[in-house]
C-alpha cells in the first residue's frame, strides 16, 4: 500500500489550498482516510477523515468550516481542500489509511499506512 500527500507550498494568510492523497496498492473498498498535520515542537494532530461506505466525513473544531474533504473513487484519491488558511494551519500535512472496525477518525493508532508529508507554510 502506497500514499502519497501532495499540494502543499506557501500562501498568504486567507488563501486557500488543495491537498491529495493519491492511492495505490489496497483491494479493500472499505477503509478511512484521514488527514493529519504536525507542526514544530508538535504532536500530530488529526484534523479530518472520510469513510469510503458513505463517504461521510469528520472534522475537528480547529478546521470545520473551513477545510473540506472529498474523494474521487476512479482516481483513488483524496482531497483536502483548505480555506481562509491562518498562520496557525502551517504544518506538515499526512494522509493515511485504515480499516473502518472500531476506527478513530483523529487517532494516528487507527491508521495502518501513511504516506510522506506535503509542507504548508502559511505567511505573508
Amino acid at each position: 500500500v502506497q500514499l502519497q500527500a501532495s499540494g502543499g507550498g506557501l500562501v498568504q494568510p486567507g488563501g486557500s489550498l488543495r491537498l491529495s492523497c493519491a492511492g495505490s496498492g489496497f483491494t479493500s473498498d472499505t477503509f478511512v482516510i484521514g488527514w493529519f498535520r504536525q507542526a514544530p515542537g508538535k504532536e500530530r494532530e488529526g484534523i479530518s477523515c472520510i469513510n469510503s461506505m458513505d463517504d461521510s466525513t469528520f472534522y475537528t473544531e480547529v478546521v470545520k468550516d473551513r477545510f473540506t474533504v472529498s474523494r474521487d473513487k476512479a482516481k483513488n484519491t483524496v482531497y483536502l481542500r483548505m480555506s481562509s488558511l491562518k498562520p496557525e494551519d502551517t504544518a506538515v500535512y499526512f494522509c493515511a489509511l485504515g480499516g473502518l472496525h472500531g476506527y478513530d477518525c483523529t487517532q494516528p493508532r487507527s491508521y495502518d499506512y501513511w504516506g510522506r508529508g506535503t509542507q504548508v507554510t502559511v505567511s505573508s
